[in-house]
């Protein structure tokens, strides 16, 4: 019998709705001050979501002023009807914001490490959640990489080290980077993921026409199929995928 997987990954920019470039100017007091209007966004945010198994969440906030003091990754997973989820602060500004990561999920993680990703500057982390145990154990890294190559180089290379502890990996997330960048290159000659479709563009989600979201696998995840999806609810569009486990991994409820 197939094991599939329905996959997730959204930049979701603080339930903020982004249709123009000037709206980061016009919109610009939204990331730092509350407004209620927020959690309609997070609402029709959270009924895509319900679609998915596992669903990895960058430009969360994990419950500052801005939010509301609401954890951002709870509520989805409370909305869209996920029994597990976590989240992970990367950078906290006071009491005004807490950027942050996170992860819903229909099975429930044997292990949940967090990863600070080097870079000149700090705030940037990885997930790593592990569903079962030993080495046929799957492990879904959800990232945030830097907007700088550099820093991206770096990360990735740590990335790298990491992935190879591991045969079944799942990495998503926004990289920053198109599939053709020298970053990418440097991922999968170092690691043997493959990202199963180039080109899916997800940025800007009104106008996309950059591939910066990306859903990477190693050779023993089979993939079904990969989509970016028209739900332009942030300033990135979301990126779907249908994965088929090996039979050792186990996943529980």
């Amino acid at each position: 019998m197939e094991r599939k997987l329905r996959l997730l990954s959204y930049n979701i920019q603080i339930g903020i709705t982004t249709r123009r470039y000037r709206q980061y100017l016009t919109h610009s007091w939204k990331h730092v001050l509350h407004h209620p209007q927020r959690f309609n966004n997070l609402d029709r945010i959270a009924q895509l979501m319900s679609e998915y198994d596992l669903v990895g969440v960058q430009e969360a906030d994990a419950g500052s002023a801005r939010s509301g003091f609401v954890n951002i990754t709870e509520y989805l997973a409370n909305a869209a009807g996920f029994p597990y989820w976590d989240d992970q602060t990367n950078r906290r500004i006071g009491q005004f914001a807490k950027h942050s990561l996170g992860v819903l999920s229909r099975y429930k993680p044997s292990g949940i490490t967090e990863h600070k990703l080097p870079g000149r500057l700090p705030g940037r982390g990885a997930m790593a959640v592990r569903f079962g145990g030993g080495e046929e154990s799957l492990v879904v890294l959800i990232v945030h990489l830097a907007l700088s190559r550099r820093g991206r180089l770096s990360q990735l290379d740590y990335l790298g080290d990491l992935i190879n502890d591991y045969r079944h990996v799942v990495m998503m997330g926004d990289m920053n980077c198109r599939s053709d960048s020298e970053e990418m290159e440097l991922l999968v000659n170092k690691t043997l993921m493959s990202e199963p479709l180039h080109g899916l563009h997800t940025f800007p989600s009104w106008r996309p026409k950059r591939n910066i979201d990306h859903i990477l696998v190693t050779p023993t995840v089979e993939v079904g199929r990969a989509e970016v999806l028209n739900y332009p609810l942030s300033d990135h569009l979301p990126i779907s995928m249908e994965v088929v486990l090996p039979e050792s991994v186990e996943l529980h409820i």
